[in-house]
C-alpha cells in the first residue's frame, strides 16, 4: 500500500506508525496524554488486517511485563505510558536490558512529581536517560519534535532495539502527543514469520523441542558471571554512544550564543533563534535527536566557539548536567524553564538568555 498524508494527532500517527511497522504486539494501560495510542489501536483492531495484537492490560506493571515475553520470542513488541505509568514500569525495564530483550518504548510525559498534572513536561529526562530503574543499564531514547518524527521513530526505534537487543524509547512531550501536523505514514512492512525470526533471533525461544534450549533471564546468581554480564552490557552501551548519536543543528556556524533543547522546547527555541537574529544576536540552536546517547562532541564542538549556552527544558533543569558535560566549563551555562504543566514563549526564553548570559558577558 504507498504512503498516506493525512492532518493526525502525534499519538494518533505513532499508533498507525506502529501497525504499518510490522509490530507483533502492543501491550498498553491508558493514560493521559497518551490515551489516544491504544484508543486508535483499538479502533484500527490491526489484529484482523496485520495479525498485530493489541490488548489493554490490567496495569502497567501487567503491561510491562507482557512485553517481556513477547520480547523473549523474538516478536517486535511494544507499549506506551505516561510519567507515572512508566514509573510503575521500572522495574520491567530494568528486567528488559538485563535479559538483552528489545522492545520500544513509549512515554508521553506529564508534569510531576506524583500525580502532578495531565499537561506537557520534560520532566522524566533523568527517568529515562540515567536509568530510572535499578542497575547499570542504558535505554536508547529518541526525542520527536514533531508528528513527522513520533511516526518515524517507531520504525527507527523497533531497528535500534534489535540491533543492540535493548530496549529503545521515544521520548515525547505531551504536546508532540496532542499537536496535529501533517504526517507522511510509511507503507506497511509485513510481519515477520517465524521462520524469519528463528534466522534472525538466534537467542529467542520458540518452543521448539529439538533445537538447544533457550534460557532467557535477568537472574545470575554466580556473582562472577554476573560482573562479566555487566562488562559485557557496557561494551555494548559504548558503541551504541560511538554509533547512534543522533543530533540536529540549526544556524550554529557562527552563533555567539547556543541554545540546548529538545521535544517541543526545540521548536520554540527555533522562533527564539530567528527572532534574536533579527536583533543582530548571532544565536544557535542544538537539538538532540537522542538524549541518550548524547551529542557530547557536539555541546564540546561549540562551547569551544561561543560565549555561553542555555538549556531550554521544560523542568527544573535536567539536561543541563549533560550539557555542562559537554561544555568541559570552556562556556557558561544556564538553564530556563518553565515546570508543572506551564510552557514558555519565544519572547520569555530570549529574555533569559538575554539576562542569564548575554548581559553577564558584556
Amino acid at each position: 500500500m504507498a504512503k498516506e498524508v493525512k492532518l493526525m494527532k502525534g499519538n494518533e500517527a505513532l499508533a498507525h506508525a506502529a501497525i504499518r511497522a510490522g509490530i507483533d504486539g502492543y501491550f498498553g494501560y491508558p493514560i493521559t496524554p497518551q490515551s489516544e495510542v491504544l484508543e486508535t489501536l483499538s479502533t484500527e483492531n490491526p489484529e484482523e488486517t496485520t495479525g498485530m495484537v493489541v490488548l489493554q492490560a490490567e496495569s502497567e506493571v501487567a503491561s510491562i511485563n507482557m512485553v517481556y515475553g513477547g520480547a523473549a520470542t523474538g516478536k517486535k513488541v511494544m507499549t506506551s505510558s505516561s510519567s507515572p505509568g512508566i514509573s510503575l514500569m521500572a522495574e520491567g525495564i530494568s528486567y528488559l536490558a538485563g535479559a538483552e530483550l528489545p522492545a520500544l518504548l513509549v512515554n508521553v510525559m506529564r508534569g510531576g512529581p506524583g500525580l502532578g498534572t495531565i499537561q506537557p513536561s520534560q520532566a522524566d529526562y533523568f527517568q529515562m536517560t540515567k536509568g530510572g530503574g535499578h542497575g547499570d543499564y542504558r535505554l536508547i531514547v529518541l526525542a520527536p519534535n514533531s508528528v513527522q518524527e513520533m511516526v518515524d521513530f517507531v520504525d527507527l526505534g523497533i531497528e535500534l532495539a534489535f540491533k543492540y537487543r535493548n530496549p529503545a524509547v521515544i521520548l515525547a512531550d505531551g504536546i508532540i502527543g496532542q499537536m496535529m501536523e501533517k504526517v507522511v505514514l510509511p507503507d506497511f512492512k509485513p510481519r515477520r514469520t517465524d521462520e524469519e525470526i528463528k534466522a534472525q533471533c538466534p537467542w529467542a525461544t520458540t518452543g521448539a523441542t529439538k533445537d538447544k534450549r533457550h534460557i532467557i533471564t535477568s537472574l545470575e546468581l554466580d556473582s562472577a558471571v554476573m560482573e562479566h554480564n555487566n562488562e559485557r552490557f557496557q561494551e555494548k552501551y559504548r558503541k551504541i554512544e560511538q554509533n547512534e548519536v543522533r543530533v540536529e543543528e540549526y544556524m550554529t556556524e557562527d552563533a555567539d550564543y547556543i541554545l540546548v533543547a529538545f521535544g517541543s522546547s526545540a521548536r520554540i527555541c527555533q522562533k527564539v533563534v530567528q527572532v534574536g537574529r533579527a536583533e543582530g544576536l548571532k544565536i544557535g540552536l542544538v537539538r538532540p535527536i537522542t538524549l541518550w546517547p548524547f551529542p557530547y562532541d557536539t555541546i564540546q564542538r561549540l562551547s569551544k566557539t561561543s560565549k555561553g549556552m542555555l538549556s531550554v527544558e521544560l523542568n527544573a533543569g535536567q539536561m543541563i548536567e549533560d550539557v555542562k558535560i559537554g561544555c568541559e566549563g570552556r562556556v557558561p551555562v544556564e538553564h530556563y524553564g518553565r515546570m508543572g504543566g506551564m510552557l514558555f514563549s519565544p519572547e520569555e526564553v530570549l529574555e533569559a538568555l538575554k539576562e542569564k548570559i548575554i548581559n553577564k558577558k558584556n
